[in-house]
């Protein structure tokens, strides 16, 4: 028999084989990683919502920033698509599902230990994704301290000109364009809720809008600023604190040595005090109290005294020095507050309730918001509560240079220092840029607005000025 012998195949190289293994190997590794990203991330977002729902009882309100839930529930189809391909190529769905639920484990134990142990940033991250943006609710939000009034009342006279404002027509700008519309159309449409016409002690005009009335509630946002300055006029009156050139640190002593010994509470009051302050915008003009800014932390933070006292001064290269330079900052009225506190030996709402809300004959009671119960310290950046008609009685007292009907309150020198502009009021203090102030800032470089003690005011042809509280969502108490 004759044996055939067949050539030998072709040797194949090994190179494919090993370069699928590594592709397998790496696209493995990449999908692994991204799906432990995504768990990750989900596990946060998802948490931020259960945190506020655990702390506060609720999930996000319906005028939230909606954007933590979109993300959330995007984070949750892309994790739960990455699980998918992972288990389909690259593991069995017993070994994903393992790895999967001990991360989440993990991430729980980590999260409850660490709400226990910083209860302080859990319950502000909690308000943040809860509360969201600012809104005119806030006073039924957050805990407060009652503000009593006592009689008698005073009373407004009563000289209603409903003919002259009801036919008023006003000329405004919208979106560039100019639009007209009578005043009661402009107010409804505005989401304004209360406006009073005052003069001579008597109303002219008094109109409540969107389902408010007399008594309904208002919180004056950042209008008690203007109040936690004239209590602190009000103290150096009653000489327990020295004067405005007083250094802050002679009553925060946990600020000696930080940079910010030279600040003085003329400096808070203007707020020129070169202490470091990140706003919203600054940050991202696309949200309003961002967990990482302080416009976020001085309001929504539950111990405000605690988050006062840890400020620093703003970076070299930023502000000059104390005094050089306005920078709209909430710590300022804050460390205001803990000085009244400390000085007056009580709480601002009570110091209020005795200086101010009782000798004016308010008609209603007031609140003031605490920032949390457990600090019990009142938000003097803002967020006094109480009816429009006694707002304007503290306008009134500011308009009869701190005297109510022969009694002086607050000393005239304290009230024309507060509220009066500069000897030259685009040359003192320069303004930082910011574009919640931009038409403030323009109206200051031409000389004719200016800030002062916590007021606004601007100045008139004749020489006079008009001055005013302002809240960020519109409120004033405008003294003319």
């Amino acid at each position: 028999m004759k044996t055939i012998t067949l050539p030998s195949p072709p040797t194949t190289s090994r190179f494919p084989l090993r370069f699928g293994n590594a592709l397998r190997v790496l696209l493995a590794s990449v999908s692994w990683i991204l799906l432990m990203a995504a768990v990750l991330l989900t596990a946060l977002g998802v948490g931020w919502i259960l945190l506020g729902m655990v702390l506060l009882g609720a999930g996000p309100s319906a005028d939230a920033d909606p954007s933590p839930m979109v993300v959330a529930l995007v984070l949750l189809a892309v994790t739960g698509a990455l699980a998918w391909v992972v288990a389909r190529f690259f593991a069995s769905a017993r070994m994903v599902g393992l790895v999967i639920g001990s991360t989440l484990v993990l991430l729980l134990v980590a999260g409850v230990t660490w709400t226990l142990s910083s209860p302080d940033p859990a319950l502000f991250l909690a308000r943040d994704i809860v509360w969201g943006p600012s809104d005119v609710w806030d006073y039924q939000k957050f805990p407060e301290r009652a503000v009593h009034n006592a009689p008698p009342a005073f009373q407004f006279k009563q000289s209603l000109r409903p003919e002259l404002f009801q036919t008023m027509t006003i000329e405004y700008k919208q979106g560039g364009q100019v639009k007209q519309a009578t005043l009661e159309e402009l107010l409804k449409s505005t989401q304004t809720t209360s406006f009073i016409v005052i003069q001579d002690d008597a109303i002219l005009y008094e109109g409540y809008f969107n389902g408010y009335n007399r008594d309904s509630i208002v919180t004056s946002f950042s209008m008690a600023k203007s109040v936690t300055s004239a209590l602190v006029g009000i103290a150096i009156d009653e000489g327990r604190i020295g004067s405005v050139d007083d250094l802050i640190v002679y009553y925060l002593p946990e600020l000696r040595g930080k940079g910010l010994d030279g600040v003085t509470i003329r400096h808070l009051l203007l707020m020129a005090s070169d202490i470091k302050y990140v706003s919203d915008d600054e940050i991202s003009g696309l949200a309003e109290l961002s967990p990482f800014s302080d416009d976020g932390l001085s309001y929504n933070y539950p111990n405000l005294r605690g988050q006062a006292l840890a400020v620093a001064p703003a970076p070299k290269g930023l502000p000059k020095q104390p005094g050089a330079e306005f920078n709209y900052n909430n710590y300022n009225p804050t460390l205001l507050g803990i000085i009244l506190e400390r000085t007056t030996h009580m709480p601002v709402a009570q110091y209020l309730q005795e200086k101010i809300w009782e000798p004016l004959g308010m008609e209603y009671p007031a609140s003031w918001s605490l920032d949390s119960k457990a600090s019990g310290f009142e938000a003097t950046l803002c967020c006094l509560n109480g009816r429009a008609i006694d707002f304007a009685k503290f306008g009134r007292l500011f308009l009869h240079n701190g005297n109510w009907n022969g009694k002086q309150i607050i000393s005239e020198q304290w009230v024309k220092e507060s509220t009066s502009p500069y000897p030259n009021p685009n040359g003192d203090i320069a303004w930082r840029a910011n574009t919640w102030f931009s038409d403030w800032r323009e109206a200051n470089a031409s000389g004719i607005g200016y800030y002062k003690y916590q007021w606004w005011g601007r100045l008139k042809p004749d020489g006079s000025y008009d001055f005013m509280a302002i809240g960020h969502l519109g409120q004033r108490i405008y003294v003319s």
